[in-house]
């Protein structure tokens, strides 16, 4: 069998970076506090996802961190956060000091599941967390209506959208990360969108150690600290944004080639997103594995003669129920099922050509033939 050379990520950068790298490079103003760039990015970046107002930030980690902090969650509140996703959505929440609770996720999309979240919601629930998981927006109509806030980590969801609405308008803050692997990416940083101004004056000033918009540059009226973005990396996103639905149209093309090839086998599947989902950016295209339909062999086994295929697959997230500093008020078996069951193809993957998809699926049923021998 042939198999697929598979794209590198991130893409080879563009003249366009180059040229905004070095003139950020030539300005000798590569700090957010002295040039431009940040705060045109930041502006544009937030008018894309339907936002009034963006604060750049060092990490999308941090990003959560901040939309917690202005949204005035600190020690003694509880955020609910979904079983199935990374870590980071429940540091931060210690970071800011509250507790994480991990809800469990529906069994069909994987998403944050809302009967879960209002089982749990109590008085010392200052904030919900939805993770737009894979790069479909969660259900956050559902969980609007239960009282906190709806802090959304959008950091796969760049470009997604949910009844026509994108993400980063969906809740009272969203949080975006522009780590290696997104769809965007400067290698690191993050950003902060709301349409709320006393929100993002708040941010700001969290942000920037505690200064006003309008204040001096020795005037700190409140706690903050420095999380700034710095110039280089906004230089590097800017360019980007114009090649985001191109990025997104492409892997949306594989995965519904994925989707149809994988027909041919038995016991693995795309993990569908949640009804409403009206532009999915497939950061990732996550595949339900069946061991059974594998001759029993577990996922472990089935990753390891995938990559021995030429297709290096990942085998996700395991369950925040698992992590010591995160709050196990209810049971979560779906999440917990997932990290046996569920295994993914990342964006690099994706951004491969419809043909390498079917390889995908061929690499699946030569090892499926091997185990059921």
């Amino acid at each position: 069998m042939n198999r697929p050379q598979w794209p590198a990520w991130p893409p080879p950068p563009t003249d366009e970076q180059r040229r905004a790298l070095l003139r950020v490079l030539d300005s000798g103003r590569w700090g957010a506090t002295d040039g431009t760039e940040t705060r045109d990015f930041a502006a544009a970046f937030a008018a894309r996802v339907g936002a009034a107002h963006g604060v750049c930030t060092v990490n999308g980690t941090v990003a959560l961190f901040l939309a917690l902090r202005a949204l005035g969650v600190g020690p003694g509140d509880e955020v609910i956060v979904p079983a199935y996703t990374f870590v980071a959505s429940a540091t931060a929440v210690v970071l800011a000091g509250a507790v994480p609770v991990a809800a469990d996720v529906r069994e069909d999309t994987l998403h944050l599941d809302p009967e879960a979240v209002r089982r749990l919601v109590g008085p010392r629930t200052k904030a919900v967390m939805p993770v737009h998981l894979a790069g479909a927006p969660a259900d956050t109509e559902a969980l609007r209506g239960l009282g906190p806030a709806v802090v959304e980590d959008a950091a796969q969801a760049h470009g997604a959208a949910r009844h026509g609405r994108p993400a980063g308008s969906l809740g009272d803050a969203a949080c975006f990360s522009f780590q290696s692997s997104k769809a965007m990416t400067a290698g690191e940083g993050g950003i902060v969108v709301t349409d709320d101004r006393r929100t993002y004056e708040r941010l700001w000033a969290l942000h920037n150690v505690g200064r006003s918009p309008d204040g001096g540059w020795y005037e700190h009226p409140e706690l903050g600290w420095n999380l700034r973005m710095t110039e280089f990396q906004a230089a590097l996103l800017h360019p980007q944004l114009a090649l985001l639905d191109d990025g997104i149209d492409h892997r949306a093309a594989c995965a519904g080639a994925l989707a149809a090839a994988l027909g041919e086998v038995r016991g693995l599947a795309l993990v569908p997103p949640p009804p409403g989902t009206t532009r999915h950016t497939w950061h990732l295209a996550m595949l339900r594995y069946d061991p059974r339909a594998f001759g029993g062999h577990p996922k472990s086994a089935f990753l390891k003669a995938m990559a021995a295929e030429g297709v290096p697959l990942d085998p996700g997230y395991r369950s925040l129920t698992r992590v010591p500093y995160v709050g196990d008020a209810a049971p979560c078996p779906v999440a917990e099922a997932a990290e046996d069951t569920v295994v993914w193809v990342r964006q690099a993957l994706l951004m491969a050509d419809e043909a390498a998809m079917g390889a995908v699926a061929r690499a699946a049923l030569s090892v499926q033939r091997a185990f059921t021998r």
